[in-house]
């Protein structure tokens, strides 16, 4: 590894595929090299409170613990509309007053609004939540192995081929409630890089997205070789609803969104609160 390569782990989801994918394979003049690791974002997460690698896609619900060491970056993220994590159960109209409930992580964005979600709609709170691998979720619901489950990314578009049902969006309860759009991953990388290096790998994130909004069928093999077979159509539609304005730049709803999530969760007592400039980019 050279002096200039720079290792990074995101996930082998489309948008991230879809993201990095000039960056990733050099076609962005005058980026750094990347060395890619692949892992899920709950691993992911893990890694950033290890210090590990210099840039990662993370859940925004981490970085309360995180950036002290990183900086967020303001592009190649992942927020958006209509695009929230959802409450699935076996039957309609659940009642998840005591219930088992299956999540991704409990360090993830889609945790963060389930629990702010059940403080409105649960008040004496739910059961026991249950943390396993988010491929696994569905099937535990269909199978009665836990009463609800929280589901991410493509489930929103294939829930219904287990028979199962949306008790609840996560992401429209907080955009009714907000009126902010919805923060689900960050890009953060190593302040110790320093302020030119941040700033040039916020420029890389920007164009590579771009590069690949110029010509999406370029980034196509990339996707679909991670999309964990996927079908074509639904790695598109996972690619349309959470790459858009936001991950080219955060602005001002966007830093306002992430903020307001984590001002929320830290008055529920779900994250340490944020110091006053810690979103702040170089």
């Amino acid at each position: 590894m050279t002096a200039e390569t720079l290792q990074i782990a995101y996930s082998p989801c489309p948008n991230d595929t879809f993201v990095f994918d000039a960056w990733a394979h050099g076609r962005v003049p005058g980026a750094p090299v990347l060395d890619v690791t692949f892992a899920d974002i709950d691993i992911t997460n893990a890694m950033a409170e290890r210090g590990e690698f210099d840039v990662l896609k993370v859940s925004y619900a981490v970085l309360p613990w995180v950036l002290e060491e990183y900086a967020l970056l303001p592009c190649g993220g992942a927020l958006g509309r209509g695009c929230g994590p959802l409450v699935l159960t076996r039957e309609p109209g659940v009642d998840l007053t005591g219930k088992r409930v299956a999540v991704p992580s409990e360090r993830s964005t889609a945790y963060l609004l389930f629990r702010l979600w059940a403080a409105d709609v649960v008040p004496d709170g739910v059961g026991e939540i249950v943390v396993m691998p988010f491929h696994e979720i569905m099937p535990a619901v269909r199978d009665g192995k836990v009463d609800a489950g929280l589901v991410i990314h493509e489930a929103r578009f294939t829930y219904q081929d287990y028979g199962l049902h949306s008790l609840a969006d996560m992401g429209e309860h907080w955009e009714d409630t907000t009126g902010l759009p919805i923060p689900l991953g960050a890009i953060i990388a190593k302040r110790s890089l320093g302020a030119e290096r941040l700033r040039q790998l916020a420029d890389a994130a920007r164009t590579s997205v771009r590069m690949a909004w110029d010509d999406p069928l370029v980034s196509r093999p990339y996707v679909l070789q991670h999309a964990q077979e996927m079908d074509p159509a639904v790695a598109d539609q996972h690619i349309g609803l959470y790459v858009n304005e936001f991950t080219a730049d955060l602005g001002e709803s966007g830093y306002a969104a992430v903020r307001g999530l984590l001002t929320r969760a830290a008055a529920e007592g779900l994250v340490p609160p944020l110091g006053g400039r810690a979103l702040d980019f170089v």
